[in-house]
């Protein structure tokens, strides 16, 4: 029996996907829920298992967008298991000796192709009127294949180099995924009224909190006791007292929320991806820690669905970890307010009329100016570090033990 695999929905609204890349072979023989391919949405990447056991005819290449509900393969399902898990190979008959390879011909009958670097016609006119080597020109067709676009697109080389200077380059076609953050980042520039406002945190009270209490809070919940926590806390705490910040523009509407769905940018191996901690106000300190790691394994392994990353009323992201100083993050839409984490450094403050070193990190709040007035933008933002300043009464409530469940 041949059974069609199509491409199955991997969300609401998604109506098309990429095959990123084949796991299998054509003709390989492919076990039921094994995956097969992987498949770039524009949400998020994921793998396509086998729908059953047997002999896999591909129908579709890498690269290619396809439709869901598209037949992509086929599987032959009376098709038998190898012996040894491979393809097995009809050996010659004991009474009869091998065969000799047969000697290549002097001349090959092959027709000509265009792989590995050769230009096709068209291509090469062009290369030749630019005086431009196929050599110089890296082919991003088939087989890499120099191709006509590739020819219009080279640029002879300007001035003398060294003799055996690296002058190449690489083209690679963007992934479904990355293209839909690019498109969602000019949207979010152009179609929003996008200010940052900036702030600093003196993070010694946190830093002596979690020296205090990290080793004790791992040993009973088995997660790090880290700021993602006391961030999620205090940002949580900003959205109730200023909810324009936690609000979104919906055609000539506001719809404000009355729960906190915090969105956290993490880097995955397809790129930035952005999974939400839903109702975080109703977390612990120790219930934000497990959800941050979980969501973050699970981007890290590729292995987040699009609902974990559907929705979200704000967002934190925490540039710092890569070194950031200072930057304006960009709205995540149709959010109205992102904010923006960064690297914590000892620097000199004044602290009750003296000059002290402490650990600081500057924090950024960007936000849609359309909903967000100067008020609520400053006001979301100071509330912020007020906690982050003062988080044993103004997130734990006095009760630090009670608050870590120590």
């Amino acid at each position: 029996m041949i059974l069609e695999m199509k491409v199955p929905s991997p969300g609401e609204s998604i109506t098309e996907v990429e095959i990123a890349q084949w796991l299998v072979q054509d003709g390989d023989y492919v076990e039921k829920d094994q995956a097969i391919a992987e498949v770039d949405s524009d949400k998020a990447t994921l793998e396509l298992p086998a729908e059953a056991s047997g002999t896999i005819t591909l129908k579709a290449e890498e690269g290619d967008a396809v439709e869901v509900g598209q037949v992509v393969c086929l599987i032959d399902t009376s098709a038998e298991k190898p012996e040894g898990g491979g393809a097995s190979e009809s050996a010659a008959p004991a009474s009869q000796p091998a065969a000799p390879a047969p000697s290549a011909p002097a001349e090959s009958n092959q027709k000509e192709t265009y792989a590995s670097g050769t230009p096709s016609p068209a291509a090469k006119k062009i290369l030749d009127e630019k005086g431009i080597a196929p050599s110089e020109v890296s082919g991003t067709g088939r087989d890499g294949r120099i191709t006509r676009e590739d020819a219009v697109q080279a640029k002879p080389a300007m001035g003398s180099f060294a003799e055996g200077a690296n002058r190449g380059q690489t083209r690679s076609k963007l992934s479904m995924l990355r293209r839909k953050v690019a498109e969602r980042l000019v949207s979010a520039k152009n179609e929003t009224a996008m200010l940052t406002t900036f702030n600093e945190v003196d993070m010694s009270p946190i830093f002596a909190l979690r020296k205090q209490y990290k080793e004790e809070f791992k040993e009973k919940h088995g997660v790090s006791l880290g700021f993602m926590s006391f961030f999620t806390k205090a940002v949580i705490r900003g959205l109730q007292q200023f909810p324009a910040v936690n609000s979104m523009i919906d055609g000539k509407e506001m719809v404000s929320y009355d729960f906190c769905d915090i969105s956290i940018a993490v880097s995955g191996p397809k790129g930035l991806m952005v999974p939400v901690i839903r109702n975080a106000e109703e977390l612990t300190f120790r219930g934000v820690e497990a959800e941050v790691k979980r969501l973050a394994l699970r981007a890290r392994d590729g292995e987040i669905t699009v609902d974990e990353m559907t929705g979200g009323t704000f967002t934190i992201s925490n540039g710092g970890v890569f070194g950031s100083m200072l930057s304006t993050p960009i709205i995540n839409p149709p959010q109205s307010g992102i904010l923006g984490m960064h690297n914590i450094v000892e620097r000199p403050i004044v602290r009750d009329g003296e000059i002290v070193v402490a650990p600081i990190m500057y924090v950024a709040l960007s936000y849609d100016h359309r909903i967000i007035d100067g008020r609520e933008s400053v006001g979301f933002l100071v509330a912020v570090k007020e906690a982050l300043e003062n988080p044993e009464e103004l997130l734990m409530d006095g009760d630090i033990k009670k608050a870590l469940e120590l």
